[in-house]
């Protein structure tokens, strides 16, 4: 049998398996795999400016595509970087393979220069990692590592010493790519779980949906269970995408970034029925209402709040399956109010979105449903945690070709350029937006000279508002002065144009229109800097008193230790939405 070389076999096998690039930084103990890769022509090299941000590419194509997508760092502190993106991948539960090379293989060990155990480092956030040490080890190695990303929907580490790489083996390809990647199975409950199923719903009242990203692929049976059973959908944060658009039963989100709307509707009623959700925060859970949940993964069940059934199964077919057993014929009345009360929540929502030219306060609503509005139909938005999640989630419209993605369980700052990068690096032909906080921006802003590099044409809509925007309400809601948040910033559209980026700046409510569309229109990589007011307020769906007493308190403080000009602009930059809270 002939001989090839380890790394040779190793590209052989990413490339049967449909990975068409990897994101990383090269370095002396990956150079026998980016050799081949060279040599092969097959899979295009992404050369990021920090491992970080490749870990993010990664799992922001994954994410999009649904496919395996890869990421590379050199031994040490190059697969270190790698970590923050994979927890992101990981939690994300998208399939990424992370190839972390090693020191030579007989230094491991020794303390030897650059030596870290990678096997150690990145267990947490895998659901396959091990250490290929010989050529004949490799081929068994690496299809395991790819089937287990693909399998579990997850991360897949595989590090290999450099030394190895170079050996020769007479190992083998898979037969073929449907061996490597066999189909995911579509999970039916039994007879008698449909029948428990159908006897709570058909026994409820007043049912409330709570839909997640489980309901990808799943938006006509959605529609069709919410028609039956009269039930207002509230959408999770990772189900926005999938659940809000074409969707007449849709009441709005919940959560501390959601609608009033959804949370009246989750609390209202008297049976919750959750669709691929982990929504994780407890106290937007009715505590009196009967909760049945169905999701794929078992481990989800009765994790958030107590359920009085759990059924594991895929949501789509779960639904077709029960939908027969349902009755026909329920009031509507419970619908309509919450219909009613979104119309009125996203009213209100809405007219903060308008800000008056000239006054120089520049509203982020106003920006990011600016945003919306000139977006293209197939538009892939990614957002920053914080504040720039707050404004997708709320204004941007999703119509079942719009795509949003976001670091929504791992919640890191700096996700949204490099999962831009990702984004774009994978679907060229569609428009990517990139909405960037300014500290997100900040802190992996080496990457927009990956951008320009990689040519790929990434519109990045910053929200500068001089501060790391939901700490500061965090702050502020606990009663503490804010500490330690300011952002001494630059002209970002003038670092973009240094970089040989497109940049725009606006800091006024007259040119926000104008400067976006510049900057979508434009045919290259673009940036809008968009000066936003710092004081800008995003209230929970329901003030508690806690909170209520903590912006007094912040109030108070502010006032006696000499700042009385931040509460009055505080009232000035939200006096509409101080005056929707007093008219309620």
């Amino acid at each position: 049998m002939p001989k090839t070389s380890v790394a040779d076999l190793f590209a052989e096998t990413l490339h049967l398996a449909g990975v068409e690039r990897i994101y990383g930084v090269v370095g002396d103990s990956l150079n026998g795999l980016t050799d081949s890769l060279r040599r092969q022509g097959k899979i295009e090299w992404v050369h990021v400016r920090n491992e970080e941000a490749g870990a993010f590419a990664a799992a922001a194509e994954a994410q999009l595509t649904g496919k395996l997508a890869v990421c590379a760092g050199s031994c040490g502190p190059g697969n270190m970087h790698l970590i923050n993106g994979l927890y992101d991948a990981h939690r994300s539960r998208v399939p990424v393979l992370a190839i972390a090379a090693q020191i030579p293989s007989g230094e491991i060990g020794s303390n030897y220069f650059q030596e870290t155990r990678p096997e150690a480092l990145f267990r947490e956030c895998s659901v396959y990692c091990e250490t290929i040490t010989t050529g004949e080890q490799m081929p068994r190695t690496l299809d395991t590592a790819i089937r287990a990303a693909t399998g579990h929907r997850g991360v897949a580490v595989v590090a290999m010493p450099g030394d190895v790489a170079l050996t020769s083996t007479e190992g083998v390809l898979a037969r073929n790519g449907g061996a490597l990647l066999p189909a995911a199975p579509v999970v039916v409950p039994g007879e008698g779980e449909l029948a428990k199923l159908a006897a709570v719903l058909n026994g409820a009242g007043k049912v409330t949906i709570l839909a997640g990203r489980g309901c990808r692929g799943a938006h006509a049976q959605l529609i069709a269970i919410a028609q039956r059973l009269q039930a207002p959908v509230v959408h999770a944060l990772g189900g926005k995408e999938f659940v809000e658009y074409d969707n007449p039963y849709d009441v709005g989100m919940t959560g501390l970034i959601g609608f009033s709307s959804g949370y009246d509707a989750m609390m209202g009623c008297d049976t919750l029925l959750m669709l691929g959700t982990d929504f994780p925060y407890r106290q937007f859970y009715p505590e009196q209402a009967k909760v049945v949940q169905i999701d794929l993964r078992p481990e989800n069940l009765g994790r958030r709040t107590a359920i009085d059934l759990g059924i594991v199964g895929d949501v789509a077919a779960t639904i077709d399956a029960v939908l027969p057993r349902l009755t026909t014929g329920r009031d509507g009345a419970f619908l309509a109010d919450a219909r009613e009360n979104y119309a009125k929540a996203r009213k209100g929502l809405d007219e903060l979105a308008h800000g008056k030219p000239g006054s120089g306060i520049l509203h982020p609503q106003e920006v990011a449903r600016v945003v919306s509005d000139l977006a293209s139909d197939d538009a892939v938005f990614t957002a920053d945690v914080g504040t720039p999640t707050i404004w997708a989630a709320r204004y941007l419209k999703m119509n079942g070709r719009r795509r949003l993605i976001g670091s929504w369980n791992h919640g890191s700052m700096a996700n949204a350029l490099p999962h831009a990068i990702g984004v774009q690096a994978s679907a060229p032909g569609r428009q990517v937006v990139s909405l960037s906080g300014d500290g997100g921006l900040a802190m992996l802003m080496g990457e927009l000279l990956t951008v320009r590099q990689s040519g790929l044409p990434v519109k990045i809509i910053v929200f500068n508002n001089g501060t790391l925007g939901f700490v500061e309400l965090e702050m502020k809601a606990a009663g503490m002065i804010e500490t330690g948040v300011a952002l001494d910033n630059p002209d970002f559209a003038a670092v973009a144009r240094a970089m040989g980026i497109h940049g725009v700046r606006v800091t006024d409510p007259a040119h926000v229109r104008a400067g976006v569309a510049e900057v979508l229109a434009h045919p290259g990589p673009a940036l809008l800097d968009a000066v936003t007011a710092r004081t800008e307020l995003s209230m929970p769906p329901k003030l508690t008193l806690e909170q209520m007493t903590g912006f007094t308190l912040y109030a108070a403080k502010a006032i006696l230790s000499g700042r009385g000009d931040a509460v009055v602009e505080l009232g000035r930059t939200n006096i509409g939405l101080i005056g929707s809270l007093l008219g309620r």
